[in-house]
């Protein structure tokens, strides 16, 4: 349906999304580096991403939840919501918690935040937090990573691009660029 709707630009959806959902491309003025690297990384990676979205807006004010990330990719139709945390609570805590999270997403995705996707979307759920351990791999019935292999990835891919002076990450993606240059070099890596 998108390629029949939009064509082949991405860019297309990503200018619909925009003026459906007037704050989706701005950056909230404070915000975990976490959050932001994750947000840059998905949206290099072609999804459009909602950040930080409340959802389910009460009778009498105030909202239900707010959801950090939520992306989709309209090329390889992925649809994805992740939820990092850097915080010391106990396991159980975190399972409740990130219950509520991933509920309030699977409650009001189809609703509130891509209306216009079908509701049998499969969609994936990820709780990023620097402890996850390959003996724990779910949580709340998303998937546990650990923000270490979240950020080798990332890596992985910033490196596979080579040197700025031949394949700049575009300026939109200042971490990611920071990572370009860090680990690659402007022509070299020193």
């Amino acid at each position: 349906m998108y390629r029949r709707v939009y064509g082949d630009d991405v860019r297309n959806v990503y200018q619909v999304t925009r003026l459906c959902y007037p704050g989706a491309a701005q950056l909230p003025t404070m915000a975990s580096h976490l959050e932001t690297l994750i947000h840059e990384y998905l949206e290099w990676q072609g999804y459009l991403v909602r950040r930080n979205v409340k959802v389910g807006r009460r009778a009498k004010g105030g909202w239900e939840m707010e959801l950090d990330l939520i992306g989709y990719n309209p090329v390889s139709v992925h649809l994805v919501h992740y939820e990092p945390s850097l915080d010391a609570l106990s396991w159980e805590k975190r399972e409740q918690r990130f219950q509520k999270k991933f509920a309030a997403a699977r409650k009001y995705l189809y609703s509130e935040i891509f209306p216009w996707l079908p509701a049998d979307s499969k969609l994936e759920q990820f709780a990023v937090l620097p402890n996850a351990s390959e003996a724990r791999a779910q949580i709340a019935g998303g998937t546990l990573v650990s923000v270490d292999k979240l950020v080798a990835e990332i890596r992985k891919k910033v490196i596979a691009c080579g040197v700025m002076a031949r394949n700049a990450i575009p300026e939109g993606f200042p971490l990611l660029r920071t990572l370009q240059m860090s680990h690659v070099g402007y022509f070299r890596a020193l």
